[in-house]
């Protein structure tokens, strides 16, 4: 992409209503504008990044087995009534009717439509388990919209719902969400602590929240340096392994971490002073099982082998999509601006031309663009007429990963300039073969 032909609405001040990083540099970079309080608009930037997200969380719950479905925004008012449900939110909801006085709502959630599916369609266990799950569009009516995505009235949601015939099965259930839900994180470059965690208004006796370190978030929190020194890193996952996967999550959420909300000092006490660690963090994702909360009050019932008849056991487990575009960026950071992880950036790397309208430098830019662009290379050429100090501050701003810096000292001789965003490191590359160098430096 051209960026002369691209729209990158950059800010050159800090916009005074932006109260932490994330929501600065998102207004400034350009990848949101605020619509009214709480919903923005997503503009070429930002949605570049939100569906790379999305197609990440999207791939690794296919791979734990989940079926996607797609559930409209608005939803009857009256499977709410009959979950018992429709107040619990109370003016978090918005509520609204259609031209028959029918009562509506815009969907904070999903578990009342999602058992209605089910219901309609599956009576036996031989048809379980089975997870649905889908990305959409929620709402709900904070009284104190801010801190930008972070916060906000809408938001994109991943929110996935498990049938099991047993409590055993639904615990494995939970457990494959668990581990889902720690390899989306780490393929997204974060690291999120799993903490037992409050079920509030969604119900149940088991909910863990996941919560990615970083200097602004809204709760503090205690762990054992144990759970930071987890990874899944390349372990190949069977999820239909039960004692493995249980073992897994074991490893997980057996090591001390809470929130200020739930923290126990005297237990936290009982560390060696090394492991004893605290920090901010943010809420990313939250996992819940509430056995038969829903399917008892909306009737949803299956046939056992033995003919007699029970409700479904359930679970719900949800992923802020939306919100994670500002936990990426309140985790990766300088005072220059964003610096995006390789997986989630808007494009892979930059052609920055040092002299506009010199025609050496021009043509090698644009012939390294065209050898990207081939090699399948998601690339962003910075072609405009601007001082060199405005583009550098642009890029470092907006944070691509990589820089390919051509100006007409370099190429008098005989080399481009690669520098690599997160840690300003410059590497100059012969130009006589920079094309299979920057492809093999690119794809690291």
């Amino acid at each position: 992409m051209y960026l002369t032909k691209y729209f990158l609405p950059i800010l050159k001040e800090n916009p005074s209503e932006a109260q932490i990083t994330s929501h600065r540099l998102m207004l400034r970079s350009g990848m949101i504008k605020q619509s009214s309080a709480g919903i923005y608009s997503w503009l070429p930037l930002g949605l570049k990044v939100l569906k790379k997200i999305e197609q990440i969380v999207i791939e690794e719950q296919v791979a734990a087995g989940h079926i996607p479905i797609l559930m409209p925004t608005i939803q009857p008012a009256d499977l709410w009534k009959e979950s018992g449900r429709l107040n619990d939110y109370g003016s978090e909801m918005l509520r609204i009717e259609d031209r028959h006085g029918r009562g509506m709502l815009y969907g904070p959630t999903n578990e009342e439509l999602v058992t209605d599916i089910f219901r309609s369609h599956i009576t036996s266990y031989k048809d379980l388990p089975k997870t649905l799950f889908h990305i959409q569009w929620k709402f709900r009516d904070e009284v104190r919209p801010r801190f930008g995505v972070m916060r906000g009235r809408e938001f994109f949601m991943k929110d996935g719902y498990s049938f099991d015939m047993d409590r055993e099965s639904a615990i494995h259930s939970y457990n494959r969400h668990m581990i889902s839900y720690l390899r989306t994180y780490e393929r997204l470059g974060l690291q999120a602590i799993p903490m037992k965690a409050d079920t509030g208004p969604i119900g149940g006796d088991y909910s863990h929240e996941f919560l990615v370190l970083a200097e602004t978030g809204e709760s503090e929190v205690f762990y054992d340096k144990k759970v930071t020194d987890s990874s899944l890193g390349e372990r190949k996952i069977d999820y239909s392994d039960k004692q493995g996967i249980a073992a897994i999550v074991e490893s997980f959420t057996q090591p001390y971490a809470r929130t200020d909300e739930t923290h126990d000092q005297n237990l936290f006490n009982k560390l060696p002073p090394e492991r004893r660690l605290s920090a901010r963090g943010i809420e990313v994702g939250q996992i819940f099982y509430f056995g038969t909360k829903y399917s008892e009050s909306m009737n949803a019932e299956i046939v056992l082998p033995d003919g007699k008849r029970t409700f479904v056991e359930m679970g719900s487990h949800g992923i802020g999509v939306s919100r994670l575009v500002g936990a990426l960026i309140e985790a990766n950071h300088d005072d220059l601006g964003i610096i995006w992880p390789t997986p989630v950036a808007p494009f892979l790397a930059v052609i920055i031309n040092l002299k506009h309208g010199d025609k050496k430098t021009e043509k090698v830019c644009e012939k390294i663009y065209e050898n990207l662009v081939s090699a399948g290379l998601d690339v962003l050429y910075d072609d405009r007429d601007e001082r060199v100090g405005v583009k550098f501050a642009t890029m470092d701003l907006i944070g691509i990963p990589w820089q390919i810096i051509v100006g007409p000292r370099d190429l008098s001789e005989g080399f481009i300039e690669l520098k690599f965003r997160k840690d300003g490191k410059r590497t100059r590359i012969s130009f006589s073969d920079c094309s299979s160098e920057l492809l093999n430096a690119l794809r690291v």
